[in-house]
């Protein structure tokens, strides 16, 4: 059975430049005295960006090729790593997205058979984004798009961004929402023990899918499919605990609802979740007992996390074949993959 990871980062030397040349953020920094790479997305959160993670983003070809054949992967779906070009300066961002997905696409064509890929957009300029993503969609034959749970000052649920929303849906194509470091400030006092990958990752990503099932996008767009990695973000532990005032017989205004479904409702129509990076046979349980087998997708998030890892976690999994195989492709191929 053919294995598609669907979440596998890469960066490219027009990106890097980019963010080492940028004034403001995001942008990569050296510091001069340890020699060691950071990236900032705001300046009170470096996060080390060590050679080995670096090199191996930069690397569309032998090299990741090596890696995925060492972890019997057959098939990466590459995403431009966080935080994207959502945060640029927006005219820098739209010609920035421009030639990314042209790379991204030039690194496809030259193994078809191994790569796929999500869209970069600059989302500033919503309606030229959206243009961008058909673009990327239709010529480039690129999959969906990959973005990021916040923009900085914003985030995706925000109505100026739902053209690009109304966009995806019209496509038929899939959205990843990723985290990034998040733009909530307390959730940085303590660098990245609380704000990165331990904790604050996941805390945003899962504020960044309630918002949009509460601000009505999936009442607008019914269509739309959300892809959250890390087996959901922690959003299946609370899948019955988000739809508390569902139903509950409060009279007061404020409590009344603004959408039409019960929150959980939305997960299970528009939101499938990969593997990525949690591998923890309980946290797992939640996930398929709560979402179901037929949500869950193959992710690894390479090159932060060693694939192998991943593929002996499913494989080690007390699951039926078939079951199995619907992570490692089989759902991926119903939505377009």
């Amino acid at each position: 059975m053919k294995r598609i990871d669907l979440e596998a980062h890469f960066i490219t030397p027009e990106y890097t430049t980019a963010m080492f040349a940028n004034d403001g953020y995001p942008r990569y920094v050296e510091d001069q005295q340890t020699g060691i790479r950071r990236l900032y997305c705001f300046a009170d959160t470096p996060e080390p960006l060590p050679d080995i993670i670096f090199n191996r983003l930069l690397d569309l070809g032998e090299g990741r090729l090596r890696d995925m054949d060492a972890a019997r992967i057959d098939v990466q779906v590459l995403s431009l790593t966080a935080p994207g070009v959502e945060m640029f300066d927006p005219p820098k961002g739209v010609e920035l997205a421009r030639k990314v997905n042209d790379t991204l696409a030039a690194a496809i064509r030259k193994h078809p058979d191994r790569f796929m890929g999500f869209a970069s957009l600059a989302t500033k300029i919503p309606e030229a984004a959206a243009d961008e993503l058909e673009r990327a969609v239709k010529e480039l034959g690129l999959k969906g798009w990959k973005t990021h749970s916040n923009f900085g000052d914003s985030y995706l649920d925000d109505q100026q961004y739902w053209p690009i929303l109304a966009r995806a849906e019209k496509l038929n194509v899939p959205i990843y929402l990723h985290p990034t470091t998040p733009a909530i400030s307390q959730m940085r006092k303590y660098g990245m023990a609380l704000a990165l990958a331990p904790f604050g990752f996941g805390a945003e990503a899962l504020l960044s899918i309630m918002r949009l099932i509460v601000s009505g996008v999936f009442d607008r767009f019914p269509r739309l499919k959300i892809i959250l990695g890390h087996l959901g973000e922690g959003l299946p532990f609370i899948l019955e605990r988000i739809d508390f005032l569902s139903g509950k017989p409060f009279s007061l205004p404020e409590c009344k609802l603004k959408y039409a479904k019960k929150p959980s409702e939305y997960v299970m129509n528009n939101v499938f979740v990969t593997t990525s990076g949690n591998y923890f046979q309980p946290a797992f349980t939640c996930t398929y007992q709560a979402l179901g087998i037929d949500r869950i997708l193959l992710g690894t998030d390479y090159p932060y996390e060693e694939p192998g890892e991943c593929i002996r976690f499913v494989e080690g999994l007390v699951l039926p074949q078939k079951e199995k195989d619907q992570i490692y492709s089989l759902n991926a191929k119903r939505i377009g993959f």
